[in-house]
């Protein structure tokens, strides 16, 4: 099984970037762990801060991997490209989210990627993601 994480804008920040929100640990130290914990799983790991990169690597992988886990980030709210790329591909996209973004400010409760995922983890800190990768293993 093969799948892609996708980290958006800011992303790349985590451990520095409001802890209090996002918590104190990298994604890259996150990311050694999950390895670990899914030795069964081809884990591969795209971060970028720029929109058109996002929408090319899903292009890129969505006919090919067998899922992809994508923390779009602030561009989950504005970006009606990279909800039309979930649309266009084949692999099954998992939105997630480290924070509740439903106990945030109003503009954050709009998701452009939701209605085009197969399923939506929110609010379980770096948690989510492992969340995400068990949906495409069961």
């Amino acid at each position: 099984m093969k799948i892609l994480i996708i980290n958006g804008p800011n992303l790349n920040l985590l451990g520095k970037r409001e802890p209090e929100v996002y918590g104190d640990q990298s994604f890259e130290a996150y990311f050694e762990n999950l390895k670990l914990k899914f030795k069964e799983v081809e884990l591969e790991y795209f971060q970028s801060n720029i929109e058109g990169e996002l929408i090319g690597k899903i292009q890129e992988v969505g006919f090919s991997y067998d899922g992809i886990v994508l923390n779009a980030a602030a561009y989950t709210h504005t970006s009606v490209g990279i909800g039309d790329a979930i649309k266009a591909v084949e692999s099954p996209v998992v939105e997630v989210h480290i924070s509740n973004t439903h106990q945030r400010e109003q503009f954050r409760h709009v998701s452009y990627i939701s209605p085009n995922a197969k399923g939506v983890i929110l609010g379980f800190g770096l948690k989510s993601y492992e969340l995400a990768i068990r949906s495409f293993l069961e």
